[in-house]
């Protein structure tokens, strides 16, 4: 079992559709290759669940690409509930849903680490979770990790521990 990683986002306003797009645009800032085939996954009383992309370093047919599955679910997907306010540090008033999910950053940190940057570029007040660690990157920790040499191991490191 791999490292899953999670965007967050805030309840209010939250829409598929515009996570989507803004996918799409940190894909096209990130200079890395998206696919998207609308293979839309549905619950058991046929509402939509969520969708994916496939992120890739390179283009799909290069034998040495890496890449990721980035899920994007529905507003009435029960996944989207977010419970760990306290675990995390966060204001418990904070109202926020888990919208973009990753199963494993192990073997693509590099590529979530660019793609993930360019997302939170466009969404500032989103946040990128580590779950197996309970971290939680900002735009303005990803902003520091970028003015650095690139760590690959990034994603393992407590962001309040980077350098002020």
């Amino acid at each position: 079992m791999g490292t899953p990683t999670i965007i967050l986002t805030k309840k209010e306003g939250y829409s598929p559709e515009k996570l989507l797009a803004d996918s799409i645009v940190a894909a096209f800032h990130a200079g890395v290759t998206l696919y998207f085939h609308n293979n839309q996954q549905y619950d058991e009383k046929g509402h939509f669940s969520y969708t994916t992309l496939n992120i890739n370093e390179r283009p799909f047919n290069d034998s040495s690409n890496s890449s990721f599955l980035f899920y994007i679910h529905s507003k009435k997907s029960p996944s989207i509930d977010f419970y760990y306010h306290e675990d995390l540090g966060l204001d418990t008033e904070l109202e926020l849903s888990q919208v973009g999910h990753i199963q494993d950053i192990y073997g693509v940190q590099k590529l979530i680490f660019i793609f993930i940057y360019e997302y939170l570029r466009v969404n500032p007040n989103d946040l990128f979770w580590i779950t197996d660690y309970d971290w939680i990157y900002t735009w303005e920790d990803m902003q520091k990790l970028k003015s650095l040499p690139y760590d690959p191991d990034w994603c393992y490191k407590d962001p309040k521990l980077l350098p002020k």
